[in-house]
């Protein structure tokens, strides 16, 4: 009988909660203010602005204040530092574990991470696998990811890297060029993929418009910046691969490169809501409350912008004073001079003949204008593409006329010239300063002056741009620039050419690094394309 009245009232109890069990009563464990979902958009939108602003949410400006600025700006001879300010390995080619180690956390451990998940969801058997338009334009955006990563360290994990859900917690290391000819594969079906939106009956491509912070859901613009990508890879390994570098620029000058400076790729930065993810990581990383970056720029640079002309303005890079904010009341633009890479202090007080020199009161100094927190983020420019395309005629790439050359070339230094008005409406150069400009520095007749006059533009075309200038110059050779030796350099005097894979990386993934990574794995290592002298 006692196991009746047990049952009887277990039976009691039961029947209640079975009849609770309902939708309502699961819905009371779920946050209302909450995503239950994360918006692919919204990590596709992340994945662009940690691009831009140089890094994560957390610190926009650790990429740029460690390695664009710290490495790549003084190793190309850009800028130049003599101060303990700030962080410069590459002025003096120092071992920095901060500058080696940014790029791959930031771009694997932020934009590649967001891309990846993208990716996943917008395939087939993905949640959001309808959103094509959103899948084939975060195709291109990591191929731009994966080829700074790649140019930085060489053979890095591409094929099964960002897998950890597949369980593949140690990927394999893959070769550059496997990489790279992945990647321009990637270019080609994606730009072709990418097809005209249609806003007002899918919510989706509405969506993608909302979310694009590179050209505000603009196809056309796209598809330029896919195939100006392409062209830029395809040059990168033209002297390693010439067969492949030909198929792609070919197929990059068809489906429509950049032709102007209406199509260069600005990401639109501001002073708030936050600090840390709004400004503009290279403005940040100078300010002297913030990264402390010196601003002192390289007597290389002030070299080259001034004219053959001695005592005139009238054929100096009218950049000269765009770059310059000039020193002390030196605003005048034949008194700007540079400070040499490779030297201290002590070094420095030696060269002016006395003790205590003010470096920033005796050397041009970054101009202001360009380094404003809501200033905008370039990524690539036509002046770039046009470059490349008078490259690509010289060296008999790609059916790229040869008689063409000249015109590119021109065309690159004149939009390289006028492209700085978004930072300013004051840097506005005119037809004629350029047209004096090319006149007294004409396109010269020879192959080899032709490369140099071009590998020289496409280096000053790169300001700000640190990371690229630095691979176009191990690519091209030019302009040549003279290294430094200073007491204790890691390098023997050679300006480095790669970056050490991290010791984080090496300890936890240590069988595939030994088998796969490029070697030697120091500064004084190559990349598989840099074979220039």
């Amino acid at each position: 009988m006692k196991h009746i009245l047990r049952l009887a009232l277990l039976a009691l109890v039961l029947v209640p909660v079975a009849s609770c069990d309902t939708d309502e009563l699961h819905n009371r464990n779920i946050n209302p203010q909450a995503l239950q979902t994360v918006p692919m958009e919204f990590l596709f939108s992340a994945a662009e602005l940690s691009s831009a602003s140089g890094g994560a949410a957390g610190d926009n400006r650790y990429i740029d204040w460690r390695t664009n600025i710290g490495f790549c700006a003084y190793a190309i001879q850009q800028l130049a530092n003599a101060t303990l300010a700030g962080i410069s390995p590459g002025d003096k080619y120092f071992d920095n574990v901060e500058s080696y180690n940014a790029p791959w956390e930031l771009i694997y451990g932020d934009q590649l991470k967001n891309l990846a998940e993208v990716l996943r969801q917008t395939s087939p058997g993905g949640f959001d696998e309808n959103k094509d338009v959103l899948r084939n334009a975060a195709r291109i955006l990591r191929v731009f990811n994966f080829h700074r990563l790649t140019d930085y360290y060489g053979n890095v994990p591409y094929f099964n890297a960002l897998q950890a859900t597949s369980k593949v917690f140690a990927p394999t290391y893959d070769s550059q060029d496997a990489i790279y000819k992945d990647m321009l594969n990637e270019l080609d079906q994606a730009g072709a993929s990418l097809r005209a939106l249609q806003p007002t009956t899918n919510r989706d491509d509405q969506a993608f418009i909302n979310a694009d912070l590179f050209y505000n859901g603009d196809i056309t613009k796209w598809k330029k910046f896919a195939y100006s990508l392409m062209l830029r890879l395809a040059m990168r390994i033209s002297n390693v691969d010439a067969t492949t570098a030909g198929t792609y620029v070919q197929k990059a000058v068809a489906g429509g490169v950049f032709t102007s400076n209406a199509d260069n790729l600005w990401v639109a930065m501001a002073e708030g809501p936050s600090q840390w993810t709004n400004q503009n990581g290279i403005s940040r990383a100078f300010l002297s409350s913030d990264g402390g970056q010196p601003g002192t720029l390289s007597k290389t640079l002030i070299d080259e912008l001034k004219g053959p002309i001695k005592n005139s303005v009238a054929d100096d890079d009218p950049r000269l004073m765009i770059f310059s904010e000039g020193f002390g009341t030196h605003t005048n633009p034949l008194e700007q001079r540079g400070l040499p890479n490779g030297l201290d202090q002590t070094m420095v007080d030696a060269m002016e003949g006395k003790k205590g020199v003010n470096i920033a009161a005796t050397f041009s100094q970054l101009n202001s204008k360009l380094i404003q927190v809501d200033d905008p983020y370039l990524l690539m420019s036509y002046s770039e593409v046009a470059l490349l395309l008078a490259d690509a005629g010289v060296r008999g790439i790609g059916g790229v006329s040869a008689a063409n050359a000249e015109t590119n070339y021109n065309a690159g230094v004149r939009a390289a010239m006028q492209m700085y008005t978004p930072f300013d409406p004051s840097f506005a150069v005119s037809d004629a300063t350029v047209d004096a400009y090319l006149a007294a520095r004409p396109f010269p007749a020879d192959k080899d002056g032709r490369l140099e006059a071009i590998g020289t533009q496409l280096w000053l075309s790169k300001f700000m741009n640190w990371w690229d200038a630095w691979a176009d110059w191990r690519r091209t050779g030019y302009p040549v620039l003279t290294p430094v030796n200073f007491p204790g350099n890691v390098t023997g005097g050679t300006i480095p050419r790669k970056l050490r894979i991290p010791n984080t990386e090496i300890a936890t993934n240590q069988a595939n690094y030994s088998e796969g990574a490029t070697t030697p794995d120091t500064p004084v290592g190559r990349v598989w394309w840099d074979v220039a002298k």
